[in-house]
């Protein structure tokens, strides 16, 4: 196996453990058991978990944005580009809920409180996609001149809570309700 694979055979092994277990419920030794390295292993390619944590967020992004990138169009409306992004992530998520359940337990914890800090205060660059919509919307009055984090909870905070439900089997959500779960976010923080 080379350096590289078992570095993705450590993070899938973290990545669903932490999905499954939490944090906490998924130490290191248990991590690489699930990989079929050695413990020792691990710390060959993250110094530590919280390291090791980190780097699957950052994974997750690297995986996440080209599809919701795929087939966007900056020329497009303000709206039509919310649409595809929200209606992109939302299936990304669907076919990919151990890369959800990750995400939902990382903005939950203090890495996602400090990474969302640090990307609402225009600390970091990468994948500001979403931020330069609603500066643009705003700037033009068709979104709300709402603070960014009321703006991202309205967008995102029902995405995330109708994923989850549909990963629970509370709900089945097809193309035609994702469609109108994303319009209406969309509905939320127009002007």
């Amino acid at each position: 196996m080379s350096k590289l694979e078992k570095r993705d055979e450590i993070a899938r092994a973290a990545l669903g453990l932490i999905a499954e277990n939490g944090f906490h419920g998924a130490p290191m030794a248990m991590i690489a058991e699930k990989a079929g390295v050695g413990a020792g292993t691990i710390y060959r390619y993250f110094e530590n978990k919280d390291i090791l944590i980190n780097e699957l967020y950052r994974d997750l992004e690297e995986r996440i944005y080209p599809i919701i990138l795929c087939g966007y169009e900056q020329k497009q409306t303000i709206r039509n580009r919310f649409l595809h992004m929200n209606s992109a992530m939302l299936r990304y998520f669907i076919e990919n809920p151990l890369d959800f359940r990750f995400l939902e337990q990382f903005h939950n914890s203090p890495f996602g409180v400090a990474h969302r800090r640090d990307k609402i205060l225009g600390k970091k660059k990468e994948c500001d996609i979403f931020l330069e919509l609603f500066r643009e919307g705003i700037a033009q009055k068709i979104v709300k001149d709402l603070p960014l984090v009321i703006l991202f909870a309205l967008s995102f905070g029902p995405i995330l809570t109708v994923t989850r439900d549909h990963i629970l089997g509370f709900i089945k959500l097809d193309d035609v309700l994702i469609d109108q779960t994303v319009a209406a976010c969309w509905d939320a923080i127009t002007a």
